[in-house]
C-alpha cells in the first residue's frame, strides 16, 4: 500500500509541491488534501501515515508520532498569513472580545500566549468561522490564518490595527515560530524508513527548486488565486520550510509557554526520526 501523505490546502504549502509538479518527480504516495484540523484528526485516526500538522497537535499526541527531519512551515519574523485584525490597539484589548478562527489551534494558542505574556492583557475569546466582516460584528478583534488571512490583508483595512503574529513572537522571544511540523505515525516510521527518506529527500528538493524559481512559483500560484505574483513572492520569501536547530529551539519555547498557560499538559520532546 502506498504511504498516505497529508497535504495542507493553503497557499503556504504551494512551494512544497511546486517542484514536484515542475520537475515531474514521481513519488509513490497517496496524497490526501485537507485543512490542518482535518489532517490532524486523520493522522490520529490512522487514516494517514504522515502529514503536516499544527505544532500544538504534535504536543498533544507526541507519544504516537515522530517528526520528519528538515521540513516544517515556519517563520523568523513576519509570516504574512497569521494576523490579528483589531479595532483597538492590541494593548487595549483587556476584557474585550476576540474571535478566533476555528481552523487552527496552534495560532489560537500563540495569540493567547502573546496576549498574556507579552502584552499582559486578558481578552474574552470565542471561536468563529473565518470571515473577517462577520467576526468583527461580534468582536473587537479577529484572528485569521492561512489563505483567509492573506485575502483579508490583501484588501485595505485602514481603520484596523493589524498585527503579524510571527513578528510578535519574534519580538517577544527573539526566536523563529514553527506553525506546522511533519508528523509520522510511530508504527509506520519504524517499518518504512527507506520510503520516508525518499519522501523527505523529494520534498526538500522540491522546496529548494521552488525557492530558486520563486518568481515562476508565485506566478503559477497566482493563477489559482486573487493575489498578484509579486505579493506571493514577498509572502513565500517570508516563510521558512526547514527545521534546523534554531527552529527546534523556537518550537520548544512555544511548548514551554503553552504549558505555562495551561494550553498543553506537558512539554513534549522534539523527537526527530533519523533518516
Amino acid at each position: 500500500m502506498k504511504p498516505r501523505v497529508g497535504h495542507i490546502q493553503f497557499i503556504n504549502c504551494f512551494p512544497l509541491f511546486y517542484g514536484l509538479i515542475e520537475k515531474k518527480f514521481l513519488l509513490e504516495i497517496e496524497l490526501i488534501k485537507g485543512n490542518p484540523t482535518d489532517l490532524n484528526r486523520m493522522l490520529a485516526d490512522n487514516l494517514l501515515d504522515l502529514a503536516p500538522i499544527p505544532s500544538i497537535a504534535y504536543a498533544r499526541n507526541y507519544r504516537d508520532y515522530v517528526l520528519m527531519p528538515d521540513i516544517s512551515v515556519s517563520c523568523d519574523g513576519e509570516v504574512k498569513s497569521i494576523y490579528l485584525f483589531s479595532r483597538l490597539p492590541i494593548d487595549r484589548l483587556h476584557n474585550k472580545k476576540i474571535a478566533l478562527t476555528n481552523i487552527s489551534r496552534t495560532s489560537q494558542a500563540l495569540l493567547r500566549i502573546l496576549m498574556a505574556r507579552y502584552y499582559n492583557v486578558s481578552p474574552e475569546y470565542f471561536q468563529s468561522a473565518p470571515e473577517l466582516g462577520a467576526m468583527l460584528m461580534e468582536a473587537d478583534a479577529a484572528l485569521l490564518i492561512g489563505d483567509d488571512a492573506l485575502r483579508a490583508r490583501y484588501k485595505t483595512y485602514d481603520r484596523l490595527h493589524i498585527y503579524d503574529l510571527g513578528q510578535e513572537w519574534k519580538n517577544f522571544t527573539g526566536l523563529p515560530m514553527v506553525f506546522a511540523v511533519w508528523a509520522i505515525r510511530r508504527d509506520f516510521a519504524h517499518s518504512h524508513r527507506d520510503e520516508l527518506k525518499l519522501i523527505r529527500d523529494t520534498f526538500t528538493d522540491s522546496i529548494k527548486f521552488s525557492l530558486e524559481c520563486i518568481q515562476d512559483c508565485a506566478s503559477k500560484a497566482s493563477q489559482w488565486e486573487d493575489f498578484s505574483s509579486d505579493y506571493l513572492v514577498e509572502y513565500f520569501n517570508s516563510l521558512r520550510f526547514d527545521f534546523d536547530p534554531r527552529k527546534q529551539e523556537g518550537l520548544l519555547q512555544y511548548y514551554k509557554e503553552a504549558k505555562n498557560q495551561g494550553l498543553i499538559d506537558e512539554v513534549p520532546p522534539i523527537e526527530i526520526i533519523g533518516l
